[in-house]
């Protein structure tokens, strides 16, 4: 493999949300060599990187201009993803998430340099049905765009339907490094209480009402208690969200623990503290979506425990329904319901679900594998 160097763009490094994509850039192979240019930063403390810049960290006349620029429609990019593409001679330019690729899709053009676009969700879902310019634009990045990537193949139908050469178009996975996570399958006895843990951003898509109503249910019939990590964000939506979730959690009362956003080793302490995952991600009424699915959940899965999910975008391909998991339809709180009662009812069918799902991860979502997979996928856009 020859030696390489990719720009990877995006608006901030990083969200607590995202230590996927921390890890994608960790495993990258020897010949591979990155820059990261962002137009903000935050939680270096967990995400650091030795090659990463910061519109940020710039004087603060030039961040001003910058944003002003892209503001009166000067230009979309960043200033400091051009200059840094062209100072460092990059051979790939790699945009994430769909937006922000149409933005860089003008340093790609005007310096000849390949352009990958990974997107994650309410690229695909949200921007389209909430403002039908992002169609057009789409359109604009997808006539030079050298390859879209995107984490399943529900996804990738999209992406096409957006009007993307499926050529164009590839399935890469969002990995994690199961070397580093430990196996701990877990098991109950009815003598127990069932600890569940449910683990997101307060959104609509990630069902967490439902999930909730669904426990209750439960809980007449079975001593559980409940940890939600996670928490709203400065979105308007997300601040209506939390009120939703609060208020479906009043029926159970002290039984349910909130912890607020943790980082992503308190949330590893959590799961193994923990027996079931559960995540019924759903279509907001909005239209935003998973696109592809949760991270979560293969983190989960690669710990040992039994998931209770939805058959909701890529998530299908994520948890094997009846193999590695148990999948209700989207927005079905019966079902969500139905499948709780059944880990509950077969507990000697744990090991065998669980031992399915760490291999699973294992085989299609081990970050190093991955890694490799992406550092090809470089070489072939460069040429």
């Amino acid at each position: 493999m020859s030696d390489l160097l990719v720009v990877e763009s995006l608006p901030v490094w990083l969200p607590l949300t995202s230590p996927w994509l921390h890890q994608q850039i960790l495993q990258l192979p020897e010949g591979i060599t990155v820059r990261i240019v962002a137009e903000r930063v935050e939680n270096l403390d967990a995400f650091s990187h030795p090659n990463l810049r910061s519109l940020q960290d710039g004087k603060q006349l030039r961040y001003v201009w910058d944003k002003g620029t892209r503001r009166l429609g000067l230009r979309d990019h960043l200033g400091l993803v051009a200059s840094t593409c062209r100072r460092e001679r990059a051979g790939v330019l790699h945009s994430h998430w769909g937006d922000w690729g149409w933005r860089d899709r003008g340093v790609s053009r005007r310096l000849g340099i390949p352009q990958v676009v990974t997107y994650y969700g309410k690229d695909v879902s949200f921007l389209p049905r909430r403002d039908p310019v992002w169609r057009e634009r789409y359109a604009d990045l997808f006539r030079t765009v050298g390859r879209v990537l995107c984490e399943g193949p529900h996804m990738a139908e999209r992406i096409v339907d957006l009007g993307c050469d499926p050529g164009r178009v590839a399935v890469h996975h969002l990995g994690v490094d199961v070397s580093a996570i430990e196996y701990r399958p877990r098991a109950w006895t009815p003598s127990v209480t069932l600890k569940v843990l449910i683990a997101a951003s307060f959104r609509e898509k990630k069902g967490i009402p439902l999930a909730l109503e669904a426990l209750g249910r439960l809980a007449a019939d079975v001593d559980l208690r409940v940890t939600i990590i996670g928490d709203a964000s400065a979105d308007p939506r997300s601040v209506v969200e939390k009120d939703r979730i609060l208020t479906a959690a009043e029926p159970l009362g002290p039984r349910v623990a909130f912890l607020g956003y943790q980082s992503l080793g308190r949330l590893f302490e959590e799961a193994y503290a923990h027996h079931v995952f559960v995540s019924p991600s759903l279509t907001a009424a909005d239209g935003d979506t998973e696109g592809g699915a949760p991270v979560s959940l293969i983190d989960m899965a690669a710990t040992g425990m039994p998931i209770v999910s939805s058959t909701h975008c890529d998530i299908p391909s994520v948890v094997l329904h009846g193999k590695t998991g148990l999948l209700a339809s989207e927005g079905d709180v019966d079902g969500v319901e139905s499948n709780l009662r059944w880990l509950i009812e077969h507990p000697s069918a744990w090991e065998t679900l669980v031992e399915a799902g760490r291999r699973h991860v294992e085989a299609e979502y081990d970050s190093r594998r991955l890694g490799r997979r992406l550092g090809e996928i470089y070489q072939e856009v460069a040429g």
